[in-house]
């Protein structure tokens, strides 16, 4: 089912208003380490919202997953603190890491023959799966 207009529009306010509480954080007790927010999705009845978070270096990606979902009811009252006079009631908030970056950089590794040949040994690609 495709997304709705209103569905793009607050997953958008999220996104701008999470890169910001994020960011922040980082900042204070994080030196060395960027969070980007690549995607926001909200369901249809707009109760819940899918935040997939791409974290670098990649290596801290889980530790810093598991911070985030650790603070997820801080950061749910911080965007709803930002967003009240545009929503009427705060999503509840499920983190998700990005990994295709990794992906992208894996590929072009092997592309360079900086990695053994995928052509020749297809099976050391890892396979995506659906979310």
């Amino acid at each position: 089912m495709e997304e709705t207009n209103r569905q793009r529009k607050i997953a958008g306010v999220l996104q701008q208003d999470l890169v910001d509480v994020l960011q922040r954080a980082a900042q204070d007790g994080m030196k060395g380490v960027i969070i980007s927010v690549s995607k926001v999705s909200v369901t249809a009845d707009l109760g819940v919202a899918k935040v997939y978070l791409s974290v670098f270096p990649s290596e801290k990606r889980d530790e810093i997953i598991e911070g985030v979902k650790s603070n997820t009811p801080l950061i749910r009252h911080e965007l709803a603190q930002r967003t009240k006079h545009q929503l009427r009631r705060m999503p509840e908030l499920l983190f998700f890491g990005d990994d295709s970056l990794d992906y992208i950089e894996d590929i072009d590794k092997s592309l360079k023959g900086e990695d053994i040949d995928p052509i020749k040994n297809p099976d050391i690609l890892p396979r995506r799966q659906k979310r």
